[in-house]
């Protein structure tokens, strides 16, 4: 049998619109022969019925991944609208096929009977599936599902489409970037009208913030960020409100957080504020402390200043980390040049993990575009795609896009990341989210040898995805990990004493950032739960309730926040899975490069990919379920009494 083959991307521009089309087009042709073949199941085993069915999900999961990420990276307009498009068809197909009940007859009656545990346990989940899908409803009910789904797939990817496109820019006088790096400066010349232009890309927004000295820079900056998307995306938001919550309830749950929280670890959408409330009780004594000495810091640059804002936030953080801790973040990032991160986030996860990444010159949708094989020893276990720098019409943010599920001696697992680092130096804060992107990347490649394609890659419940991710965090603290890549512009590694008093100093300010990320839970689920006729006043009563650091007056970031489409009412899970995160590093008490631990960390999680539920994963890792015990321990570590 032939091995695998990658993606084949097309060598030519013009080849773009037509590789979308074409592909999509042969694999929803074959998805509807298999359906056939499963409407009329005379003859078919159960585990004849699976195969086919896993065979229709590979080729509506390889279709959507690839539709998604080029609707989100390829930099024609052309092939983002036919991508889109694709995305909105296999989403269609998806849901109409949840509510076929010639389809469903042929599971519906199945009991698992001969069947190992693995593809029981996939036949309980397709009845599931079915079942949440509305298969059971009458045929008016049935119909108005279908719609809604329809709806909501279309007004997501408009939702998103506005984020991509909603790039902005300041302009301000060269005085008003006091304070920032000297490469900065020198990449932001002053224009023929005496101003510089500042845009809400990442390179830009995130060293203005840390170091503009001057407030009002911040602040402008600051509000054009949370501007992002507005007004369009507002009444777009409040349409997916009210679809969400129409659907949630017409397939029986109370609201669009219970229907979502259903196949999580969390269970239920009544179980998330107790969980909101449980972050809430560790973090806010924690929390007013620490505010407290950035509002003594502020007010010896503004005597009358009466509240820290989110535009002062990451200003005072670094400004306190270095009077206080000796931290100086300027001095931090002059050892953290891009390409030395890139080259030591593959060294550091190849000594780990036991992988191997070897360059491949292969056509991919940009040249910035970088791509590796994946091996361990002789073995091609995937291939990745790294498209790491911002431009026009390119996802915004930070994240991993699967690509091609993996199947065993079927199909290579691959997989890409959309980030938007800096060319030059990059802020430690920057390095922290390529180590965390970067685990999803290997967690979907390591979980990429599946029987079935529902349990390739990250293919986990939701709310346990981001632990593994948020665990790779924990090499770009380790000082030894970072002197094995870093270096300033004398060649010299970032010293380990240095790094230590970034550690001590990264506590501070932990609660608050838990208080920022607690308000971002609450209104991913309370705008699902609630649906405020007034988004932005009641978003901004949220953050200003949630947290002491004040939201910025009048702004809208509701209708930039991405999540919001894909997590839904669950941002919650970011602190659900940190949870677990933090427990994760007590399965490595010899230090982060301990083989033996990387090792079963490897077998027992990463390459289980989603064939086991996570709490069965953590366990068989940590020899325990995880507890609540290390995160307020962590938590703790910030109290700056």
């Amino acid at each position: 049998m032939s091995a695998p083959a990658p993606i084949p991307f097309p060598t030519s521009a013009d080849a773009w619109v037509g590789f979308v089309d074409d592909r999509a087009n042969a694999r929803l042709a074959t998805i509807a022969a298999i359906d056939a073949r499963l409407k009329d199941p005379a003859g078919l085993s159960t585990a004849e019925r699976l195969a086919l069915w896993n065979d229709a999900d590979i080729a509506l999961l390889a279709t959507e991944n690839e539709a998604s990420l080029l609707s989100e990276a390829h930099p024609d307009r052309a092939v983002r609208d036919a991508a889109e498009a694709q995305v909105q068809a296999v989403d269609t197909l998806a849901s109409a096929r949840m509510l076929d009940r010639d389809l469903w007859r042929a599971f519906a009656d199945l009991d698992g009977d001969g069947l190992d545990a693995e593809a029981a346990r996939l036949l309980r989940h397709i009845q599931r599936d079915f079942r949440r899908g509305g298969v059971d409803l009458d045929d008016a009910a049935r119909a108005r599902v279908r719609e809604l789904a329809d709806r909501d797939t279309a007004l997501s990817l408009t939702f998103n489409r506005a984020i991509r496109e909603g790039r902005r820019e300041i302009r301000v006088s060269p005085d008003a970037l006091r304070g920032l790096p000297q490469d900065f400066l020198d990449a932001h010349p002053v224009d023929d009208d005496g101003l510089v232009a500042l845009s809400t890309d990442y390179p830009d927004l995130m060293p203005v913030r840390e170091y503009a000295t001057v407030r009002e820079t911040r602040i402008a900056l600051m509000a054009a960020y949370n501007d992002l998307a507005w007004p369009e995306n507002d009444p777009v938001l409040t349409e997916l409100l009210a679809v969400r919550e129409e659907r949630a309830r017409l397939l029986g749950f109370t609201d669009w957080a219970d229907y979502e929280a259903q196949p999580r670890m969390i269970a239920a959408g009544a179980e998330i504020p107790v969980f909101l409330d449980r972050l809430d009780a560790a973090s806010r004594a924690a929390a007013e402390d620490e505010y407290a000495v950035l509002a003594e810091r502020l007010r010896t640059e503004v005597p009358d200043a009466d509240e820290v804002t989110l535009a002062d936030f990451w200003y005072l953080l670094g400004a306190v980390k270095h009077e206080r801790f000796d931290v100086d973040a300027q001095r931090v990032r002059s050892y953290f040049p891009f390409e030395r991160v890139l080259s030591g986030i593959l060294a550091v996860t190849g000594r780990l993990l036991d992988l191997d990444y070897r360059p491949v010159d292969a056509p991919t949708w940009h040249s910035d575009v970088h791509s590796y094989d994946v091996y361990r020893g002789e073995r091609l276990l995937g291939r990745i795609h790294l498209d790491l720098h911002p431009r026009e019409g390119k996802y915004s943010h930070a994240a991993c896009f699967p690509l091609a599920p993996g199947i065993t001696d079927r199909m290579l697992p691959e997989a890409a990341l959309l980030c938007n680092f800096s060319r030059g130096l990059l802020e430690h804060d920057e390095v922290v989210t390529f180590f965390h992107e970067f685990g999803h990347l290997v967690h979907d490649i390591l979980g990429g040898d599946q029987r079935w394609a529902r349990n390739s890659g990250v293919a986990t419940e939701w709310d346990f995805v981001e632990a593994p991710s948020q665990f790779l965090e924990e090499w770009a603290w380790d000082p030894e990990v970072l002197a094995s890549f870093t270096a300033n512009a004398a060649g010299e590694p970032i010293p380990g004493d240095l790094v230590e008093r970034m550690r001590t100093a990264d506590a501070f300010g932990r609660a608050l950032e838990v208080r920022r990320q607690l308000g971002h839970a609450n209104v991913s689920y309370r705008l699902h739960v609630d649906r405020p006729a007034d988004l932005q006043g009641t978003v901004e009563q949220i953050y200003a309730t949630t947290s002491p650091v004040r939201p910025l007056p009048g702004v809208h970031p509701y209708a930039a926040f991405g999540h919001l489409t894909g997590y839904g009412a669950c941002y919650y899970t970011y602190q659900w899975s940190l949870v677990i995160a933090k427990d994760l590093r007590s399965g490595f008490p010899r230090g982060l490069m301990d083989p033996d631990a990387a090792l079963r960390y490897r077998t027992e999680i990463l390459e289980q990919g989603g064939r086991r539920d996570a709490a069965e994963l953590v366990e068989a890792f940590l020899g325990r379920p995880y507890g609540f015990d290390a995160y307020r321990a962590w938590l703790a570590e910030g109290d700056p009494a």
